[in-house]
């Protein structure tokens, strides 16, 4: 295959904050990047050596001239990234307030990447890629939603295997039930659902509600029942993500947990980037889902030890070393 991953969905250029700790109105300064899940992945994809496709929208502009600019310079080939007249590209601007304090913010008023049509998705070259990945967030809005719908049909089609990072961002939504109706219209079409505890609740319970307003999921025993069932009742393989407590796998009618890495928390922003993409590294070598959640909790693990989002994504060698310095990984 010429390609590995076609990542598909929303881009921004993202203002990180350079003063650690700092109230945010306190914030002096801000580093510029590039940010939004599906890029995010494409670009740890890319550091980990796989060849990666950005399929997004950006503005007719000098941010989205950046956005291309720092895209194609991580090795991710910009070449189906759409510039959309009128639009402006997305924008994120993050606090950095660890270990648990990360105020984000989102400038997504009608933002080019909602507008990607089914036209310009028809033009990717599918049939020369190994994987697909998409983001909840992508089906919120615009003609972006049925456009991954497309996408997802058409790999599911030609046997090419569709990731998806469910990207739970709640203000994104016109209502709380909406995130669930169509991630559910999804989840058939696709081989590998990731996504935390709150994200999978969004999806799958009846009464998101509470969740959809910031709140943790409190009934995990219910939680893991209705995992186990989807797994039981569909081909996908569910990759749940639980923090500190590690990852547990649903696949058929067998669940498998990976343990995490403990480190000190600098940011945990793009921490789940991190992992979707060592994650897909991993499906890519072929290995079991315990072993590839393994090395994805050392991507993860590594981000959230650094400052920033795609600058923060490791490359493989030191994700190696990482795991190296703290015994092999399963099945070694």
């Amino acid at each position: 295959m010429k390609y590995d991953l076609i990542t598909a969905g929303r881009v921004s250029m993202d203002l990180f904050a350079r003063d650690i700790g700092a109230a945010f109105h306190d914030i002096s300064a801000f580093e510029s990047g590039v940010g939004g899940s599906p890029v995010n992945i494409a670009i740890g994809a890319s550091r980990l050596g796989l060849k990666s496709i950005a399929f997004t929208a950006v503005g007719d502009d000098e941010v989205g001239r950046f956005v291309r600019h720092y895209l194609g310079a991580e090795r991710v080939n910009t070449d189906f990234i759409s510039v959309k007249k009128g639009r402006r590209t997305g924008m994120a601007v993050v606090g950095v307030q660890p270990p648990d304090n990360f105020p984000l913010l989102f400038y997504r008023e009608n933002p080019a990447d909602i507008h990607l049509s089914i036209d310009e998705a028809t033009k990717l070259p599918l049939a020369e890629a190994r994987a697909l990945s998409l983001s909840g967030t992508a089906l919120s809005r615009g003609s972006a939603r049925d456009c991954c719908l497309f996408l997802a049909e058409r790999a599911a089609a030609q046997g090419m295997t569709s990731f998806i990072d469910l990207d739970l961002r709640p203000d994104q939504w016109s209502h709380p039930l909406a995130f669930g109706l169509h991630i559910r219209r999804l989840l058939p079409l696709v081989a590998v659902v990731i996504g935390t505890e709150e994200e999978f609740w969004a999806a799958l319970s009846p009464a998101p509600e509470a969740v959809m307003a910031g709140e943790s999921v409190t009934d995990r025993e219910g939680l893991h029942q209705m995992l186990r069932a989807q797994a039981r009742d569909s081909d996908a393989v569910l990759v749940l993500k639980r923090g500190e407590r590690g990852v547990r796998v649903y696949a058929g009618r067998s669940t498998t947990d990976a343990p995490g890495f403990p480190v000190e928390i600098v940011n945990t922003v793009g921490a789940g980037d991190g992992f979707a993409s060592g994650l897909i590294y991993g499906w890519a070598q072929g290995w079991d889902w315990n072993k590839a959640a393994r090395f994805a909790n050392a991507c993860g693990a590594l981000v959230v030890t650094r400052h920033g989002c795609a600058r923060a994504l490791p490359y493989r060698h030191e994700v190696e070393a990482f795991i190296n310095e703290r015994g092999k990984l399963p099945h070694e």
